[in-house]
């Protein structure tokens, strides 16, 4: 099999799998994005999944998504850019210029650059806030109890209009327990959108309101 039959067989399977997931859930299979995670990945692997119709992509770090997506932005119109790694507050310019959403919010100093690059520039990108929903303290993300306080900041303080919530389970707990608790704290706080679920849970997150997953390794296999 070529590499693009690859990619397209992936693609096409990763797409059945949201659809049934979807489906068991009672919800569109439109009701979910697929975000295509290119992290590490140069033009050449990703190219053929752009072939292939996608058009949604997340990367993990600014300098890395500077370097290679203006070029394939030039030669692809309506890609959409997600930022869905750590940012550094120093960064806030070159990610509000360059993604469409950005899926890690956590701290107020962020919040403080992103709402003053978003001022200045004049672009809004999708902003959701991550929940470290383990309490894990080598990951980002905003503890479940900050969490009301922490938006209610971000959009009285700073004037940030928050669309939704991201989490990372912990890799050895079971992910639903957490998908559920990211989607209550969702509700309580009216956002609509929530960015759960990566190559090997998607589904149990599509069945906790999922709205974003985040799939990498199931489109363009394991990376080196």
């Amino acid at each position: 099999m070529t590499v693009v039959a690859t990619i397209d067989s992936r693609l096409a399977s990763v797409r059945n799998d949201i659809a049934r997931a979807c489906n068991d859930a009672g919800r569109g299979p439109g009701s979910v994005d697929l975000v295509a995670v290119s992290k590490t990945f140069g033009s050449d692997a990703i190219e053929p999944v752009i072939n292939a119709g996608q058009r949604v992509f997340g990367e993990n770090r600014v300098q890395e998504a500077k370097a290679k997506w203006p070029a394939l932005q030039d030669r692809y119109p309506g890609i959409e850019l997600h930022l869905i790694g750590p940012l550094q507050s120093n960064k806030a310019r070159e990610a509000v210029a360059l993604f469409d959403a950005i899926h890690s919010l956590d701290r107020p100093s962020l919040a403080e650059a992103l709402a003053k690059e978003i001022a200045r520039q004049g672009r809004s990108p999708l902003l959701f806030v991550e929940i470290n929903t383990g309490g894990e303290p080598q990951k980002a993300g905003v503890l479940p109890e900050a969490a009301d306080d922490f938006l209610k900041d971000c959009r009285d303080k700073y004037g940030l209009k928050v669309a939704g919530l991201m989490c990372l389970p912990p890799a050895d707990e079971p992910p639903a327990p957490h998908f559920a608790l990211t989607a209550k704290i969702a509700r309580r706080n009216e956002l609509n959108l929530l960015s759960m679920g990566m190559s090997a849970d998607f589904p149990a997150a599509i069945a906790m309101g999922s709205t974003h997953v985040r799939v990498g390794t199931a489109i363009f296999g394991g990376r080196g």
